[in-house]
């Protein structure tokens, strides 16, 4: 088990009791482990702000594939950053509507630049990037 350090710190009350609402909601044993989280969420949240080396992430897309050329663009553009995309997942939600999962990982930059490129393409629907971490910063 690493090594603990214990806080303590002060917060106004209206400020504790929205915390130990959002610990209760979010299902935590503690506000302990809710912390540690914010703390973890943060610090993915500057790795992708600074532009650490290597980050991962998933790209999701919702798009309807009856339109032209859609699914060709958009696995064109996956194998230009093929030295970024891990792996896909491709879902039918519908007869025409479909799901892409993309799994990346790389620079920030270049993966915000292809989220971007594929959100761009006529007849996408609705897209989303997650950013993740490799771990390396969280130890």
């Amino acid at each position: 088990m690493p090594s603990l350090t214990r806080l303590s710190f002060s917060i106004e009350d209206s400020l504790f009791n929205k915390l130990d609402k959002m610990v209760r909601e979010s299902g935590y044993a503690n506000r302990s482990e809710f912390i540690r989280d914010m703390i973890r969420d943060q610090i993915v949240a500057e790795e992708w702000r600074d532009n650490q080396d290597e980050t991962v992430g998933t790209i999701t897309l919702i798009y309807d594939h009856k339109r032209r050329e859609l699914s060709e663009k958009l696995t064109d553009l996956q194998h230009s950053s093929h030295n970024i995309v891990l792996a896909s997942t491709h879902v039918h939600l519908t007869h025409e509507i479909c799901a892409e999962m993309i799994m990346v990982k790389g620079n920030p930059k270049e993966v915000k630049h292809l989220s971007d490129k594929l959100k761009q393409q006529k007849g996408v629907l609705h897209s989303g990037l997650i950013m993740g971490t490799t771990g390396i910063n969280l130890k």
